[in-house]
């Protein structure tokens, strides 16, 4: 029965944020969890256009050894980074939408020299 047991009925490390996109990419009990594994059940959240971050990652693992998050050995981190990024890598770039660059600051400036923050408001 363990290994039926719901996703959303509570795994260890799994919340409802992350419940909501395993049931959404079609896993739904311990045993699809278990299945497909840890790595392919977070890119099976990512090809689903999600933006899971390796805590997810790290969370699967627990969830499937029950046990928290951050006890999962570094070692089998480290596995898991790669075999992640090796995936991620293998994904084909988003279609259209060109590929993300690099973030811009743009400050304004006002008519008499002033710099963003440093208008003042009139209160």
């Amino acid at each position: 029965m363990t290994s039926e047991k719901l996703i959303n009925e509570k795994l260890r490390n799994i919340g409802p944020k992350s419940s909501a996109w395993l049931r959404q990419v079609g896993l739904r009990t311990r045993g699809d969890l278990e299945g497909v594994g840890t790595v392919d059940a977070f890119m099976r959240v990512k090809r689903a256009g999600f933006k899971p971050s390796l805590n997810l990652l790290y969370a699967l693992e627990g969830a499937l050894l029950d046990c928290h998050w951050q006890e999962v050995p570094d070692a089998r981190r480290v596995e898991l980074v790669t075999a992640a990024e090796a995936a991620i890598a293998l994904l084909p770039p988003p279609r259209n939408r060109p590929a993300a660059s690099p973030v811009t600051t743009t400050v304004m400036q006002t008519p008499d020299g002033a710099f963003g923050d440093d208008v003042d408001s009139g209160s």
